[in-house]
């Protein structure tokens, strides 16, 4: 409601209230972190994804392939490298750097799939760019958790292993495309035999079937649900399942958000200061840098391009599942250690809010800086 009066993505709302709710707000914790929140979140992640897939024929992500690499690749350069620039810069050379430069990287599908649902943004052209991107995002970083266990315990990494899962990974992916060319056909043949109750409860196993076979792939759960989403898109059922789901999707994924509240820990943020100085504002000019790239080599317009940037400014799940995975790691410095989740924690905050209040401006935003030619005429005058 609170959102709703201000016009606003109930993004921020929900994590601000975990913050407040949680923990670590310096006031009585009246929500702890449970097995029961993760369990919820992590449906809510699935459910969100897996209703961007049921947005996108398999046609249309095919069709983006293009965007998925070219625009893929501009976003790892620049992002990936600056990530890296400021993980060197306050750690030095070594493996610290390069795992910092992971939690900087990578934007977050939950939040920025959230934030298109809200702002009615899955019909515009480019939303297949930040889709790709995404796509592309989380293949990369599928590989990169196999090197970031290998550098938190000390353990070398072959690029036989580093190969195995990066074609295991496109592997499950192809899969997925090759069986939504007929997948559809057989479902609207079983479809009309089901009542309400199985069509809702057929819709969660496959959903949340796709999330646990992306995640055995070496991918993300997010991944599996997006693909499971996009085998459904083309089917005659595909608006029931909508209906049938949408209240779900809704309630889980407030607790997505709510849960990611319950781990940001506030009463750290003076020593993680330094670290956030420096990585929120480059982390937010790379993303917009490089979607503005990426939508410029992609044959979109400069305001379109401006979409692309804002819509992956928001960092989130992964982060802070890289983040735990550094902190755990005997082979890294103590310090960073300490200082890495309190860190992701309100750095995915900062990007968070940051993200969605240039996704909800980012028209506005590209009207200001790249004027028509009737807007520069008036000015002149």
């Amino acid at each position: 409601m609170l959102a709703g009066r201000l016009a606003f993505s109930a993004i921020p709302v929900f994590i601000v209230a975990g913050i407040l709710l949680g923990p670590s707000a310096g006031t009585p914790t009246i929500i702890e972190p449970s097995e029961g929140t993760d369990l919820l979140a992590r449906l809510g992640i699935v459910l969100l994804l897996f209703f961007l897939g049921l947005e996108f024929s398999l046609d249309r992500l095919t069709a983006a392939r293009r965007m998925v690499l070219v625009g893929g690749l501009i976003d790892l350069v620049i992002n990936a490298g600056l990530g890296l620039v400021v993980g060197i810069a306050l750690l030095g050379p070594g493996p610290e750097a390069v795992l910092l430069a992971g939690l900087i990287y990578i934007s977050s599908s939950g939040i920025v799939t959230r934030a298109l649902f809200d702002l009615r943004r899955l019909a515009d052209d480019e939303t297949d760019l930040v889709l790709g991107i995404l796509v592309f995002e989380d293949l990369a970083i599928a590989l990169f958790l196999g090197i970031a266990a290998a550098l938190a315990t000390g353990e070398s990494v072959g690029g036989l292993e580093v190969t195995a899962t990066a074609g295991l990974a496109l592997a499950f992916v192809l899969a997925f495309l090759l069986l939504g060319r007929w997948a559809h056909h057989a479902i609207d043949r079983i479809a009309p035999k089901l009542d309400r109750e199985q069509l809702l409860l057929g819709s969660l196993a496959i959903a949340i079937g796709g999330g646990a076979l992306g995640e055995a792939a070496g991918l993300s759960e997010a991944v599996g649900a997006l693909l499971a989403g996009v085998l459904l898109s083309g089917s005659e059922i595909r608006d029931q399942i909508e209906q049938q789901l949408l209240g779900l999707r809704d309630f889980a994924a407030a607790i997505f958000f709510f849960a990611f509240g319950l781990e940001v820990d506030l009463a750290q943020a003076d020593d993680a200061a330094l670290w956030l100085a420096l990585a929120v504002p480059i982390a937010i000019g790379g993303k917009l840098a490089g979607g503005f790239l990426a939508g410029r080599s992609t044959g979109f317009s400069r305001r379109q391009s401006v979409n692309v940037g804002t819509s992956l400014v928001a960092r989130g799940e992964f982060t802070i599942i890289l983040a735990g995975l550094a902190a755990a790691g005997v082979a890294l410095d103590e310090e960073f250690r300490e200082l890495v989740s309190p860190f992701a924690g309100l750095f995915v905050l900062a990007t968070a809010v940051a993200g969605v209040v240039l996704m909800r401006e980012s028209r506005r935003i590209g009207r200001v800086v790249f004027p028509s030619r009737t807007a520069r005429r008036e000015a002149r005058r």
